[in-house]
C-alpha cells in the first residue's frame, strides 16, 4: 500500500508510526516536510516541500495565520503532485497534521484518497494558556486573534475523512460538534525500551564520580525553557529546595528558546530573566543546565532521577511526561486538567498548584526526604503507561483499526 505522511517537521507525532510501518516493509512510503535536515528513517521517501508564499512581517494580523497556512497548504500539493509525476506514486491514504495548513488541498487533487488529520488544539479564550498565568496578560485583540487562528483546524474538519487527537482533553478544546469526527488515542510510548535502571550512570563535567541513582538528584525538562512550561515557577522553587536538601543536585534539560507564546525581552531569555531574579539565593554550583541532551542521554538522567519536576500550564500534554512515568520516575507535577488526565495525586504522582512555587519546593522537600513514602509513585506511574499509552500493545492497534476503516479491504495494513 502507498501511504503519504505530512508533518512540517518530520516525524513529530508519527515518530512510532512511521517506524513501525517501514520496519514492515510492505508499504510505500513518502514522507513530505519542510525539514530539510530531518534524519533518515529506512524504507521511507523523504521529501522536502516549501510554502509556496509566506506572510511579511506587517502582514494583516487576523489573516496571517490563514495566510501561512494556504501558502503551506499549496506547497505540499504542489510537491505532492511532482511525486505523482515524477516517481508514480499517489496515496492509497494521507496521514498528517492538520495545524500548519498542509492538508488544507490534498482534496482538490486526490479527492478519493482518505485522509487521517491530526487535530493538535484549538485557541479558546479560557481553559487554556491564555489568561492563565497573570504575568502574561491578554489585550482587547486577543479573542479576535484566538478565534482567527481557529481558522485552519475548522476548515481542515471538512478534509479530512477522520480526525485524530492524542488526549481527551485536547478533543474537548474543540467545539461539541466537531468531536463525533475525532477520534482520542495517543502517538504512544515504546514502554518496552523507557524503562527503570537501578544500575544506571550519568557522568557530568563538573563532577568526577558518576552520578547514580543513590544520589539526591532533581530533573527538570522541556523542549525550551519557557513560561508555559512553567520554567519560571520551577526557578522560583529552586532556592527553597537547594537550602532544604544541601546533597541535592538539580539538571535541567532544555534550549534557550520559546515554543510557545512570547519570548523574554530580557537578556538571556527567560533563563537569564530568572537568574537574576532568584540571584544568590541559589547554590549554584549545585545547578546544571544541560541544553538540549541527545536522547539516550535523556534517558539516564530521568533513570538517575530522585524527583522529576514537569511544570506545564493548561496546554498540550509532553511525551517527556509519560515517557518519565515509563522510566518510573516519581514526579512532582502542576495540577492543571491535561496532567490530571495522566497522573492521579497520591498514585501515580504528586500535583500541585501551577501559581504556588513555596508549594512546589515543599513537595519536592517532602519527596526527597521521605523517598520511602513516595516509593509506590513510580512504579504505579509505569503501571499506568504500559496500561494506557504503550504504543505496541495499546496505541498502534487503535490507530491502525481507524486507518483501515478507511481502506479496501485489499489495502488493509496487517497488525502482524
Amino acid at each position: 500500500m502507498n501511504i503519504l505522511f505530512v508533518h512540517q517537521n518530520m516525524p513529530g507525532q508519527y515518530r512510532e508510526l512511521v517506524q513501525w510501518l517501514a520496519e514492515r516493509g510492505e508499504h510505500k512510503i513518502y514522507f513530505l516536510t519542510q525539514r530539510k535536515n530531518a534524519a533518515k528513517i529506512e524504507g521511507v521517501e523523504t521529501r522536502v516541500y516549501r510554502p509556496h508564499r509566506t506572510p511579511t512581517k506587517d502582514s494583516y494580523g487576523l489573516s496571517k495565520v490563514w495566510e501561512e497556512a494556504s501558502g503551506a497548504g499549496f506547497g505540499a500539493v504542489l510537491a505532492a503532485q511532482r511525486i505523482e509525476r515524477e516517481d508514480g506514486f499517489k496515496p492509497d491514504l494521507i496521514v498528517g497534521h492538520v495545524g500548519w495548513g498542509e492538508l488544507t488541498f490534498f482534496k482538490q487533487i486526490w479527492p478519493d484518497v482518505p485522509i487521517i488529520g491530526f487535530f493538535e488544539y484549538y485557541y479558546r479564550l479560557h481553559g487554556g494558556p491564555v489568561n492563565f498565568d497573570k504575568e502574561e496578560p491578554v489585550n482587547e485583540h486577543t479573542p479576535f486573534l484566538l478565534q482567527a487562528r481557529n481558522v485552519v483546524p475548522a476548515l481542515n474538519l471538512t478534509t479530512v475523512d477522520r480526525a485524530l487527537s492524542p488526549t481527551k482533553w485536547q478533543r474537548d478544546c474543540f467545539p461539541p460538534e466537531m468531536h463525533s469526527k475525532i477520534y482520542v488515542c495517543h502517538d504512544g510510548i515504546r514502554t518496552d525500551k523507557l524503562k527503570p535502571d537501578p544500575n544506571a550512570e550519568l557522568k557530568l563535567g563538573r563532577i568526577e564520580k558518576p552520578i547514580t541513582c543513590d544520589d539526591e538528584i532533581v530533573t527538570y525538562m522541556a523542549r525550551n525553557l519557557e513560561r508555559m512550561r512553567g520554567f519560571h515557577q520551577f526557578m522560583r522553587a529552586l532556592p527553597d529546595i537547594l537550602e532544604a536538601r544541601p546533597n541535592a543536585r538539580v539538571l535541567i534539560i532544555g534550549g534557550n528558546d520559546v515554543s510557545y507564546g512570547a519570548k523574554s525581552k530580557k537578556p538571556g531569555g527567560l533563563r537569564g530573566e530568572m537568574e537574576a531574579e532568584v540571584g544568590d539565593r541559589v547554590d549554584w554550583s549545585r545547578v546544571h543546565f544541560l541544553g538540549q541532551v541527545p536522547y539516550e542521554h535523556y534517558q539516564k538522567i530521568i533513570q538517575v532521577s530522585s524527583c522529576h519536576i514537569y511544570m506545564t500550564m493548561p496546554f498540550v500534554m509532553s511525551w517527556s511526561l509519560l515517557e518519565t512515568m515509563s522510566m518510573q520516575a516519581t514526579i512532582v507535577a502542576s495540577d492543571v486538567e491535561p496532567v490530571r488526565e495522566a497522573v492521579t495525586h497520591g498514585e501515580t504522582g504528586m500535583l500541585v498548584d501551577f501559581h504556588d512555587p513555596a508549594a512546589l519546593a515543599k513537595q519536592v522537600i517532602d519527596v526527597l526526604a521521605r523517598p520511602e513514602d513516595f516509593a509506590h509513585l513510580g512504579p504505579a506511574a509505569r503501571k499506568h503507561v504500559v496500561a494506557e499509552y504503550d504504543f505496541l500493545t495499546k496505541c498502534l492497534p487503535e490507530h491502525l483499526a481507524e486507518m483501515n476503516a478507511l481502506l479496501p479491504e485489499d489495502k488493509q495494513i496487517s497488525s502482524s
